[in-house]
Formats: C-alpha cells, structure tokens, sequence
C-alpha cells in the first residue's frame, strides 16, 4: 500500500530537492528518486565495511599484504644521500 509522507524542507533541502527535480520530475519523484540512492549508498558502504572487516579478520591475508607492502618498500627508490 503507498505510504504517504508530508515533511517540511529547508533552504539546502529545497535547493537539493530542485537538484534532484532537474526540472523534469515531480516533487514525489525526486524524493522517491534520492530515496533509492540514498538506500543503495548505504547497502554499498554496508557492503564494504563487511568487506573490510571479513579481510580484516583473514590471517591468510593480512600476511599476504604485509608481503606485497615489503616487496613494494624494497622496489622504491631510495632516497638521495
């Protein structure tokens, strides 16, 4: 069932809403439009901090980027004397 929803917007809220109309859609548009990316950049930074945790946690890993980080340091050129 639509839900209806009624909000008061100020003055940076207004001007983002005109952003988002582009003056091609309606107020209720937009708003369902920033909604949805708004939803899918939360999902996606979720996703990533999941991310960041799992490797984290991953012994196999960390010791491989400590291996790549050596291997790097011994590849960069060293300072002048």
């Amino acid at each position: 069932m639509p839900r209806s929803l009624h909000v008061r917007l100020d003055d940076t809220s207004a001007a983002a809403l005109e952003v988002v109309r582009a003056g091609e859609m309606t107020d209720s548009e937009a708003v369902r439009t920033a909604l949805r990316e708004a939803a899918a950049r939360r999902r996606a930074r979720s996703a990533l901090r999941d991310e960041v945790r799992r490797l984290a946690a991953d012994d196999g890993d960390r010791e491989e980027m400590r291996i790549v980080r050596e291997q790097l340091a011994d590849l960069a050129p060293r300072p002048p004397d």
